[in-house]
C-alpha cells in the first residue's frame, strides 16, 4: 500500500521484457474530494498528478460506458485523480479539491508515473470511492462504505476487460 511500494512494484514487473508493451490500469479505492460524492460511486481519472508529474489516462469515455453499464445506478466521476503519501482528512481535501482534483489515493499516481517511464503504454485509473467529504473514514459508516466500494469494485471486472480489448496493443 501506499506510492512508494505501488512504484516499485510496477518498476519490476514492467522491467521485464514479457510487458514491455503492457497496457496498465490501475484501479482500487479512494477518498472522493467533490462534494455530494457517496461511497460505491466510481472515479475515472481523465489524468493522475503527484509531485513528479501528471500523466493522461488513455480511454477514458470507454471506461465510463463500460462501467455505467456494469453498475447502474452508480454515480461514474470524472476528472483529475491526485495523488497522496498518506490518508487525507479535514481541511488538507478542500486544499486538493481546490487544485481541481475530484479524488485521491495513495498509488494510482505513483502506479502510472512509473507505468509510462518505462515505455510509451495506454494507462487509465479507476477507484471506487470509500469515502467523501460528508462520508470521512472517522465516521462509524465507514465499515459499511468499503464494504459497499468492495462489492462496486468487484462488479467492475468486465468494464477493465472491454478497455483492455479496446487498446490497440500488439498480439502475442
Amino acid at each position: 500500500m501506499g506510492p512508494k511500494a505501488a512504484e516499485r512494484s510496477v518498476g519490476r514487473v514492467l522491467a521485464d521484457p514479457a510487458f514491455a508493451d503492457a497496457a496498465v490500469l490501475a484501479t482500487g479505492f479512494c477518498a472522493g474530494l467533490a462534494p455530494g460524492m457517496h461511497p460505491g460511486d466510481l472515479v475515472v481519472a481523465g489524468e493522475t498528478r503527484e509531485p513528479r508529474g501528471t500523466v493522461a489516462c488513455v480511454g477514458t469515455d470507454l471506461l465510463v460506458k463500460a462501467l455505467t453499464r456494469a453498475v447502474p445506478g452508480r454515480t461514474v466521476h470524472t476528472g483529475p485523480l491526485t495523488g497522496s503519501d498518506h490518508v487525507v482528512r479535514g481541511p488538507e481535501r478542500a486544499d486538493l479539491r481546490a487544485t481541481g482534483a475530484i479524488a485521491v489515493d495513495m498509488e494510482s499516481a505513483a502506479t502510472l508515473l512509473s507505468a509510462v517511464r518505462t515505455g510509451a503504454r495506454p494507462v487509465a485509473a479507476v477507484r471506487v470511492v470509500v469515502d467523501a467529504p460528508e462520508h470521512e473514514l472517522v465516521r462509524i459508516g465507514t465499515l459499511r462504505g468499503g464494504i459497499s466500494a468492495f462489492r462496486v469494485l468487484r462488479s467492475v471486472l468486465p468494464a477493465f476487460y472491454e478497455w483492455h480489448r479496446s487498446l490497440l496493443l500488439p498480439r502475442r
